[in-house]
């Protein structure tokens, strides 16, 4: 037997929205369902990432390349004060789900909200520095907090 319109729907991405109307999830709407039948709690949860990252707008992590000006957005999983050449300079590293982007203020102790585990979309120019992405003195925005899950 054949599978129902509503599962066909939920295979591609479309769920139903208030009224019962067809709603498109996004083009990852179908990576979260593959994953949770065999991915582990970290897989789950880099792909919750990289949904919410998509859905602000920002580019993966995966994908940025030398000398781009970007948009990422991510969650924050450390923030170090690490001066450099006697300067100081606030570095943190921002994880999206695909995968980190180091953004290094110069000349900063501390930016107030900027602390581990907040949301933050970041944009400037990318540099590729020992194969991974840094990015110097960005534009940022503070995101507002997940709803703590019960």
């Amino acid at each position: 037997m054949g599978a129902t319109r509503q599962e066909r729907l939920h295979a591609v991405g479309v769920v139903a929205g208030s009224g019962g109307q067809p709603v498109r999830r996004g083009p990852l709407a179908g990576l979260r369902s593959a994953v949770t039948r065999w991915g582990s709690r970290e897989q789950l949860e880099a792909a919750d990432a990289q949904s919410d990252s998509v859905l602000e707008g920002g580019r993966p992590c995966a994908l940025l390349g030398d000398r781009h000006r970007v948009l990422v957005c991510g969650t924050l999983r450390s923030v170090t004060l690490r001066p450099r050449a006697g300067t100081p300079a606030l570095e943190a590293e921002v994880f999206d789900g695909s995968g980190t982007l180091s953004v290094i203020w110069l000349g900063r102790r501390g930016i107030a909200g900027v602390e581990a585990g907040r949301r933050i979309k970041v944009e400037g120019l990318v540099s590729v520095v020992d194969r991974h992405a840094v990015m110097y003195n960005p534009r940022y925005e503070l995101l507002p907090l997940a709803p703590a899950s019960a």
